[in-house]
């Protein structure tokens, strides 16, 4: 795993809120990291349990169930997911990135877009989630080569920082993020091409999409979104364990060691 960050990638990160880190996995952490992701997701579809497969539930036919196949905190159910997921070098990487403190697991998420996929219209990560932090942020690795073709990611340069935690829904129209800002259309989107063994890092604030996937393959991601130590509750529920969110104030500090693992502090 190439863990080594420069000062220019540093300064790139924070700049357009997003990067990509060329071979960030060794040909054969691929094929392990491929490996356990799909034995992951076979499990975890096999089991059907309700709210965890965020998109193979209700309607088959909707728009929303041909985006991605996308299940959530495949590291609570699977112990080889477990194992990389809580790798303090992920949390060092996204950690110096953000140029915070220290680095807790918000969710892991497998994103399967499948063969003939629909687009991911544009969207921002954190309004979603139980937090509200400007140095929230996702790794998002590539398990097939991701191309125009099959579903790269694209991403409007410099959105983190104007962002003011509004949000819309992935649905049909893939524009609809702009009813909510309309400034952002006259910014250039960037596509984020990536080899497989590849990562995209993102904020959680950034202006992201991707592509429908016009191939007859799969294009497979394997995920996690990241919440700075110190991080407080919002509100929002989200992927909070129903007894545990009940018990939560706004302005709560999430720190529970299972839940939100540190998995990385500077000190």
């Amino acid at each position: 795993m190439k863990t080594a960050l420069t000062a220019e990638q540093i300064a790139e990160y924070q700049e357009n809120g997003f990067i990509v880190l060329e071979d960030f996995l060794s040909p054969e952490e691929l094929e392990i990291w491929r490996f356990i992701t799909e034995e992951a997701v076979a499990h975890r579809l096999a089991e059907k349990v309700e709210g965890w497969n965020l998109t193979n539930q209700g309607d088959p036919n909707s728009y929303y169930a041909h985006v991605f196949t996308q299940c959530v905190k495949l590291a609570d159910t699977h112990e080889g997911m477990h194992t990389l997921m809580n790798d303090p070098r992920l949390g060092e990487v996204v950690g110096t990135l953000a140029g915070v403190d220290g680095i807790r697991i918000w969710h892991d998420q497998a994103l399967i877009k499948p063969p003939f996929g629909n687009a991911t219209a544009w969207h921002l990560d954190n309004p979603y989630w139980s937090f509200s932090s400007r140095d929230s942020l996702s790794i998002w690795v590539a398990l097939d080569d991701a191309t125009l073709a099959n579903g790269a990611l694209w991403y409007l340069p410099g959105t983190h920082k104007l962002a003011r935690f509004e949000n819309v829904g992935i649905g049909h129209n893939q524009a609809d993020l702009f009813r909510v800002y309309p400034e952002w259309r006259e910014i250039e989107p960037v596509a984020c091409p990536a080899r497989a063994g590849s990562a995209v890092v993102h904020n959680g604030l950034t202006a992201h999409g991707a592509g429908a996937n016009m191939t007859n393959r799969p294009r497979r991601a394997m995920t996690c979104a990241y919440m700075p130590d110190g991080s407080t509750f919002n509100g929002e529920r989200n992927v909070l364990p129903e007894a545990y969110a009940a018990g939560l104030k706004v302005g709560d500090v999430l720190n529970d060691p299972v839940i939100n693992p540190l998995i990385w502090s500077r000190s």
